[in-house]
């Protein structure tokens, strides 16, 4: 279970603004990836009853997600959220994609954090002093915060899109490589949001003469 470890020593260290910044979508075939940035309260001591919702989204059910995220807005002095489409995921690959999402959800945060607490990813420039830490929103309440919000939004872009392109399962698999996400793509060639970088997609696309 996460704590508040990381962001109490971060505050005695003199960055009394920590910002947990996470994402959602680096492994579909299909939709955007997704990113959070949250900066919990100065002042918690960890034992708020709320904070009790947050863990890793990907451990979590869709209901306690959504609880979790709710407590978040509710809560958090501020949340951001970015994104990158499948058209840049292939312009840039999904590393450096991830990467100008997170910075997107900082910038979209109404506070400036003085450091960022990141779910192992290494920001190669960033004007803000961070850490990344492995299986960060396993540890650190502000990730895992994060981890929520950008999970139950990205979920919820990728119902939208299944009414738009119907046929894929959007709305169950979230874009996600399943069997039958993989046969329907064979079946119905890419849409516009698949990401033609990734194999699966690319061999669908050939199958399809639309390369």
């Amino acid at each position: 279970m996460p704590d508040l470890s990381l962001e109490l020593r971060l505050r005695y260290q003199g960055y009394e603004l920590v910002a947990g910044v996470d994402e959602a979508g680096r492994g579909p075939l299909a939709g955007p990836v997704v990113s959070a940035a949250v900066i919990l309260p100065p002042g918690l001591s960890g034992t708020e009853s709320w904070l009790g919702l947050l863990d890793d989204s990907k451990v979590l059910s869709p209901s306690r997600r959504q609880r979790a995220m709710d407590a978040v807005q509710q809560h958090a002095l501020a949340v951001g959220v970015g994104q990158a489409n499948a058209e840049e995921i292939d312009d840039i690959g999904i590393g450096q994609a991830t990467i100008a999402a997170m910075m997107r959800a900082v910038a979209e945060l109404t506070v400036r954090p003085a450091h960022l607490l990141l779910d192992f990813v290494h920001l190669r420039e960033c004007s803000l002093p961070f850490q990344a830490i492995v299986r960060g929103d396993s540890v650190s309440y502000s990730i895992a915060a994060a981890s929520n919000v950008a999970k139950v939004t990205r979920d919820a872009l990728m119902r939208e899109a299944d009414a738009i392109y119907p046929g894929y399962s959007f709305a169950k698999n979230k874009g996600y490589p399943t069997a039958h996400h993989r046969a329907r793509l064979r079946e119905l060639g890419p849409c516009s949001i698949h990401r033609h970088s990734f194999a699966p997609v690319r061999e669908a696309a050939r199958l399809w003469g639309t390369v």
